[in-house]
């Protein structure tokens, strides 16, 4: 028979009330002995105790946990984030119950209404970014939203993205001043504000250097690793293949590398490759990845910190951080003739 916190206050001579607020942390605030206090964790410990914190979260209606959605967790750049929320997290007492939706919206709707009917205190989501209404119905709810890179301009809700249309231009034009003017741009979901703001950036710097767009070296349709894989398979087989690309996220650039070295394509000899994302192992290639860095834990450190505001007693005031990407410059770009005067091609440290 499970043993109960009146078990606690008869073993150690107290009111229920006295065991619970010092197994509670409360004794301070209510001015508990310390002997009393001994003498219940004594008793709690002697009949192995141990504080139900599920039924006292539904007394309080409050359960010290955070719902997190995240559209593919084998994908590092989302790994990363979660791992920093969870840090983050546990720093103000909240535990994660966090859901993989597989880049699909039917699966992320799903969830999302399962953590509600868990009671989660508060929900930071990285949405597959398609369509949001299923999360205007959660604000109905009163319990906070936070949402972290996919963010939808219509919803309005503390947000937390990074400015992709900066990263994919200077990204661009990095392999503009490199000489490159055959730049296929294998892009992840369509639909998505990520994916919408990178293509956008792309074609902006290509205009801005006098350089018509080819929309046909645009290619590809999620961010996944077989994507990256199969396009540059089909690029490859052109009769003018393109001499640089631009892949526009972690998986999809393991795919693409899966392809060149299948088809004995060396980079940048043969092809130069600009990744978006800046996995841990980009350096440590045999040809270093050049990429766009994206501060990945700030923007898991400022979800937590947007939904504890709310919780606090602050009003849900929708504030839109956006962070500024890094191209970090290493070996994989080629430079196909020399660059104009007043552009820089430069190395990494």
């Amino acid at each position: 028979m499970a043993v109960t916190l009146n078990d606690v206050a008869v073993q150690a001579g107290v009111s229920v009330s006295t065991a619970s607020r010092v197994l509670t942390g409360q004794a301070a605030k209510f001015r508990i002995s310390p002997e009393t206090e001994q003498a219940v964790r004594a008793a709690a410990e002697a009949l192995s105790y141990r504080v139900n914190h599920l039924a006292r979260g539904l007394r309080l209606r409050k359960t010290n946990t955070l719902g997190v959605v995240a559209p593919d967790l084998s994908n590092p750049f989302f790994a990363h984030i979660v791992k920093r929320i969870q840090s983050a997290a546990h720093g103000h007492g909240y535990s994660l119950v966090v859901c993989n939706t597989d880049e699909s919206l039917d699966l992320e709707v799903e969830q999302v209404s399962l953590l509600h009917r868990k009671r989660v205190d508060g929900l930071i989501a990285l949405p597959v970014g398609q369509r949001y209404d299923h999360f205007e119905d959660w604000l109905e709810t009163g319990v906070p939203l936070v949402l972290v890179d996919r963010c939808g301009d219509g919803l309005d809700v503390p947000s937390v993205e990074v400015d992709n249309y900066r990263g994919a231009y200077e990204a661009t034009e990095h392999l503009l001043a490199a000489g490159h003017r055959r730049i296929a741009m294998i892009q992840g979901l369509p639909g998505t504000s990520t994916n919408t703001a990178r293509v956008r950036g792309y074609h902006d710097a290509l205009a801005a250097h006098g350089v018509p767009v080819d929309e046909a070296l645009v290619v590809g349709g999620d961010f996944r690793q077989q994507n990256g894989y199969v396009e540059t398979k089909l690029l490859l087989q052109r009769e003018h293949p393109p001499t640089a690309l631009f892949a526009t996220s972690d998986l999809i650039t393991l795919g693409v590398l899966d392809a060149l070295a299948e088809e004995g394509v060396a980079i940048p000899d043969d092809v130069s490759v600009l990744s978006f994302d800046d996995f841990d192992f980009a350096p440590h290639l045999r040809c270093p990845l050049t990429a766009v860095r994206q501060p990945r834990e700030m923007m898991g450190e400022l979800a937590v910190k947007l939904l504890v505001e709310q919780f606090d007693g602050g009003a849900r005031e929708a504030r839109r951080i956006v962070l500024r990407p890094r191209l970090v410059v290493r070996e994989s770009v080629a430079v196909v003739r020399p660059a104009p005067a007043g552009e820089r091609v430069d190395a990494a440290p």
